[in-house]
């Protein structure tokens, strides 16, 4: 019966969400729009985060990596950006593995710490253009909108239907991922790291893994939002945008895809809905999250717990049965 509901109300939201373009103004489009990147961005660092357990707020240096390589090679050498969506993805997975090899054994607050610094690092880095492609504090302007059989993408609600497209496919791999032996891994260690690793899990090696994967996926990502944007700059990946991501995956239930997707909606849409309210908003909004994380602490759709099934033991033969 609760299947059964649950399988409705998804068919609701889908549905909902199919339409609604064609029911709202370009305004409401575009906050959605901003809603799906935010939501997919949730997904990818919730594979480190909510389903790894490790404390990452360094995630928007990932998103970077994949929206500088998108607008660099697009400009200077007129590849089509959807393209170099799998190349910006791989770009960032293999930055994320250059970073994260030397410091995926802290744990908690350190690694925390860690990568807030690696953000920033990023961050000064391509304001003061040391590698002489970036453009510096000006960014980099002239991103070519995406293309898809020679059709070109502009408005937004053209963008709308490729990012939730996007959206729909992460959510289906994402989910066969939580489902696989890779996922029950890294579930294993968001609960008890000292009991996997004496279970036989190569505690380190999933580690990376996680961080890896998230960084590929956050690096397409940028892709998109490179070309939406047409124009890319230091101050659209600062350590705030971290900040917003963490808030996604925390807010709406770590682990849980569901949650995830209700997150990107309270943190990135609830706001404008207050936007009247002016400077008092920012207000109401943190009311609301200090209320739900004192009486939800695991956030508003936390993943359920996992059930096996147990089959009934055959019972014993009767002493008649086995006589004959």
């Amino acid at each position: 019966m609760m299947k059964d509901r649950r399988t409705i109300i998804y068919t609701v939201i889908v549905v909902a969400l199919l339409f609604a373009p064609l029911y709202l103004n370009r305004y409401w489009v575009d906050v959605l729009n901003s809603v799906g990147l935010y939501a997919i961005l949730g997904l990818s660092l919730n594979i480190i985060l909510g389903y790894g357990g490790m404390f990452h707020m360094g995630h928007a240096a990932f998103y970077a990596v994949g929206a500088y390589t998108t607008a660099i090679i697009s400009t200077r050498y007129g590849v089509p950006v959807l393209w170099l969506m799998p190349l910006s993805g791989f770009l960032a997975a293999l930055f994320a593995l250059i970073v994260a090899r030397p410091i995926i054994h802290l744990r908690g607050d350190y690694l925390l710490i860690v990568t807030i610094g690696m953000v920033e690092i990023v961050r000064i880095a391509l304001i003061n253009d040391v590698f002489g492609i970036t453009g510096g504090a000006n960014g980099i302007f002239g991103i070519p909108r995406p293309e898809i059989f020679g059709y070109k993408i502009r408005l937004p609600h053209q963008f709308y239907y490729l990012i939730f497209a996007f959206a729909a496919v992460t959510v289906y791999l994402f989910r066969r991922l939580e489902n696989s032996r890779f996922g029950r891994a890294l579930t294993y260690l968001r609960e008890d790291e000292v009991a996997a690793e004496g279970s036989g899990i190569n505690t380190a090696r999933y580690k990376l893994m996680a961080f890896v994967l998230g960084a590929f996926w956050a690096g397409m990502v940028g892709t998109i939002f490179a070309s939406k944007m047409t124009i890319v700059s230091p101050a659209s990946f600062s350590f705030w945008e971290s900040v917003v991501m963490f808030m996604v995956v925390i807010l709406g239930g770590a682990g849980a895809i569901p949650g995830v997707i209700l997150g990107s909606f309270l943190v990135v849409g609830l706001p404008e809905l207050f936007r009247g309210f002016a400077n008092t908003r920012m207000l109401i909004f943190g009311a609301a999250m200090v209320l739900m994380m004192i009486f939800r602490t695991q956030g508003i759709l936390p993943p359920r717990p996992r059930e096996y099934p147990i089959e009934d033991e055959p019972e014993p033969a009767s002493e008649s049965e086995v006589s004959s």
